[in-house]
């Protein structure tokens, strides 16, 4: 079984080259370390990460929090829920 998780890297499209490819080698680099990572996808239009993975309780989190650390700027998509 696969879940998958997307993220969002607010204003990476518009950056400068380098600094962008910079963000993309950070985020490969934590995607890496992750052998549950069966598929990603950096969609630089939207500036949306998309990530494919096995299942195993808690990876989502735990990747999230890891992308996070390293590009404190993207932000993990979830359901709008309200109280």
């Amino acid at each position: 079984m696969l879940g998958d998780f997307m993220m969002l890297i607010p204003g990476l499209r518009e950056r400068p080259t380098l600094e962008r490819s910079a963000v993309i080698n950070r985020v490969n680099g934590v995607l890496r370390a992750f052998p549950e990572v069966v598929f990603a996808d950096m969609n630089l239009p939207l500036n949306l990460l998309w990530v494919s993975v096995r299942s195993r309780p808690g990876i989502v989190l735990d990747i999230a929090c890891c992308v996070k650390f390293h590009v404190p700027e993207a932000l993990l998509v979830g359901p709008k829920t309200s109280r």
